[in-house]
C-alpha cells in the first residue's frame, strides 16, 4: 500500500530517531534528504527549490520570523520529496494563501511541511493534554515546535481528534473553514459573520476573545436546527485583517441526521429540484 503524504513526512522524523520538538532542527532534517538550504533575500516568491539527480538547493527568503523560515523550508521538502523532477517559486510564508486556491501540488506540500513540523506522535500527546485547546494553549505549543499559530491551529484541525473548524473570516465573510474530518458534513458555516458572534466583535470593535466562550449554533451555521445547539468559540487576529476562528461542536451534533434541506433547491411549488442532468435518450 502506498504511503500517504503525512506518512511519508513522518517516516522521516521516525528514521532520524527525533523523539521531542527541540530535536526537529529543519535544516538538518533538509540535509539528510540532501537538500542544500540557502537565505537569500528574493523577489515575487518566499521559497524555490532546484534539483539535480539527488541533490537540490531550497533558497529561502529571510523574514526574521522563525516559524515561517521553517514552513517554507518544509514546504520545499515537500515539493522534494512528492514532485521532484520540477523546480518552484513559492509563496508558502503564509498557508492561508495555498488554502483559498486550488494548486493541489502547493496544498500538497503544505501537508507535509505541516506533518514533519508538527508530527503526531509528537504533537497528538500534547494536544491531548489540554482537552479542547485554547489560543493560548496553541500558541504555547506553536512555541515548543518553532511553528505560527496557523500552521499549528490547522494541524490541530487536520489530526482529527477535537470536535473543532478552523476557519478564517475577515469582514466581508468566510475566507476558508478546515473541519475535522469526523465534523459531519451537514453542518454548513455562515458565509457571512453573524453580529452575534465575537469574531465580528473582534473584526469591528477590536474586541478581544480571552477564551473560549458559548454561543447558539445559529450564530455560525445555515441549519434550520442549528438554534438547538451549542457551540463553543474562540477568535485571534491573524493577517491582513482576517480573525482565525476555534469552533468546537457539542456531542450532540454528531449524532443528528442528515440536513436534506442546506445546499438544495426547490421550485415555487415546494418540489425539490435535482442537480444531476436528465439522461439522454
Amino acid at each position: 500500500m502506498t504511503a500517504s503524504i503525512g506518512e511519508r513526512a513522518e517516516e522521516l522524523i521516525a528514521d532520524l530517531g527525533i523523539s521531542s520538538p527541540e530535536e526537529l532542527d529543519i535544516e538538518a532534517i533538509a540535509f539528510d534528504s540532501q537538500v542544500e538550504v540557502v537565505y537569500e533575500p528574493m523577489t515575487g516568491c518566499e521559497a524555490s527549490l532546484v534539483g539535480y539527480r539527488h541533490r537540490a538547493i531550497a533558497t529561502i527568503n529571510p523574514s526574521g520570523v522563525r516559524g515561517r523560515e521553517r514552513f517554507s523550508v518544509a514546504h520545499e521538502l515537500g515539493h522534494w520529496h512528492l514532485h521532484r523532477g520540477r523546480s518552484f517559486r513559492c509563496r508558502v510564508d503564509d498557508p492561508d494563501t495555498n488554502l483559498s486556491s486550488d494548486r493541489v501540488l502547493e496544498r500538497e506540500a503544505d501537508s507535509f511541511a505541516a506533518h514533519l513540523l508538527l508530527p503526531r506522535p509528537l504533537f497528538n500527546p500534547m494536544i491531548k493534554s489540554f482537552g479542547k485547546p485554547t489560543f493560548q494553549q496553541l500558541i504555547c505549543v506553536a512555541n515548543d515546535f518553532e511553528t505560527s499559530i496557523m500552521t499549528t491551529a490547522l494541524r490541530l484541525a487536520n489530526v482529527n481528534t477535537q470536535p473543532v473548524i478552523v476557519a478564517c473570516y475577515d469582514r466581508n465573510g468566510k475566507r476558508w473553514a478546515i473541519p475535522a474530518q469526523d465534523i459531519p458534513t451537514r453542518w454548513r458555516l455562515n458565509e457571512e459573520l453573524d453580529e452575534d458572534s465575537f469574531t465580528y466583535d473582534l473584526l469591528h470593535y477590536g474586541k478581544e476573545c480571552p477564551g473560549l466562550g458559548k454561543q447558539p449554533a445559529d450564530v455560525w451555521f445555515i441549519n434550520n436546527d442549528a438554534g438547538e445547539y451549542e457551540v463553543q468559540e474562540q477568535c485571534l487576529i491573524s493577517t491582513k485583517g482576517t480573525a482565525l476562528v476555534l469552533l468546537y461542536l457539542e456531542s450532540s451534533m454528531f449524532e443528528v441526521g442528515p440536513d436534506w434541506d442546506v445546499g438544495r433547491k426547490y421550485n415555487e411549488h415546494g418540489s425539490y429540484i435535482s442537480r444531476k442532468k436528465p439522461a439522454v435518450p
